[in-house]
């Protein structure tokens, strides 16, 4: 069943989108990332603008991370107190990279800035991640071996403006977390994504937070942040299709819920794995396109169209 676009100004099949919606969804309520990251470049490799996509995408998030949330809300395991912190310097970045992108976008390279900075930074990411889960799960397979602990001094601990986190468990300074939201606000604009996978492993090995409470504090702050950049992008680059959004919504609330079930019957470090293994491939998906020469060396747009 074909239906058409208006903003992203192509048609697509609805079931598909409803797919894509749910297997992010469910990515989301797992592993406490908005899904982002692996939604906005199937978007691009199904047809839709970039420009569009990430704007879209971005409001999409908004619905799958509230859907997670809530399930985390009732297991009690997310950290309000953390989360808003996270969210002030989020919201901050998400205004600067919006003025980033309408500045890209004005010169022609959103496409290739919004491609480049996913194999940078899920490269990054994901290799870090993977390394680390690994270890991480070798040693809890060894017998009688205890979980490492938590570093209890370090630089975070000896900055000013301490606060304490008490779901947490930590009496740390604020300024690495609103640093942390600050970038994670820049990714949200300009790349329509949730930052989950850059904010996970910054509050576990940065931070220093509990895996149980990361995920739904990760979506908490994910939420807000998701939701002013698609009203930024709506009221400046006029690039939110509902159209996609709503398709996009419908699956990703139900994937959610289904998702939060098998994260809570999976151990933490297996969780770590397979979400490493994912960015990795759709770092590789993504940076293979970039150097193959595409089916089309040429196309035609209106000046300052999609």
């Amino acid at each position: 069943m074909q239906i058409y676009l208006p903003i992203a100004e192509v048609s697509v099949n609805a079931f598909l989108l409803l797919g894509l919606g749910g297997m992010v969804g469910i990515l989301s309520g797992m592993f406490g990332v908005g899904g982002g990251f692996l939604m906005t470049p199937l978007l691009f490799f199904i047809g839709i603008p970039p420009a569009v996509a990430v704007a879209t995408e971005a409001n999409q998030i908004v619905a799958s991370s509230f859907s997670g949330v809530l399930a985390h809300f009732r297991r009690k395991t997310v950290d309000l107190k953390m989360g808003t912190v996270l969210l002030t310097g989020g919201l901050i970045g998400a205004a600067l990279g919006v003025v980033v992108f309408n500045y890209l976008k004005s010169l022609g390279q959103v496409d290739l800035l919004v491609t480049l900075c996913y194999v940078v930074f899920l490269g990054v990411v994901g290799s870090l991640m993977f390394i680390e889960s690994l270890n991480a799960l070798r040693k809890s397979k060894k017998g009688g071996a205890a979980p490492a602990k938590r570093r209890q001094r370090g630089w975070v601990h000896a900055m000013p403006f301490k606060m304490r986190f008490r779901t947490s468990g930590l009496y740390i300074s604020v300024i690495p977390p609103i640093v942390v939201g600050l970038c994670v606000g820049v990714l949200s604009a300009i790349m329509g994504v949730g930052g989950g996978f850059i904010m996970v492993p910054a509050m576990i090995y940065l931070l220093g937070m509990p895996t149980k409470v990361v995920v739904g504090t990760s979506l908490f702050q994910i939420i807000f942040v998701t939701a002013f950049t698609t009203m930024l992008h709506a009221t400046t680059n006029y690039t939110v299709d509902i159209v996609l959004a709503v398709l996009l919504l419908v699956g990703g609330v139900i994937g959610a819920q289904i998702g939060t079930v098998i994260g809570a019957r999976m151990p933490a470090e297996q969780l770590r794995v397979l979400l490493a293994a994912l960015v990795l491939v759709v770092c590789g998906k993504l940076a293979l396109d970039l150097l193959l020469e595409p089916s089309e060396l040429y196309s035609l747009g209106v000046e300052g169209g999609h």
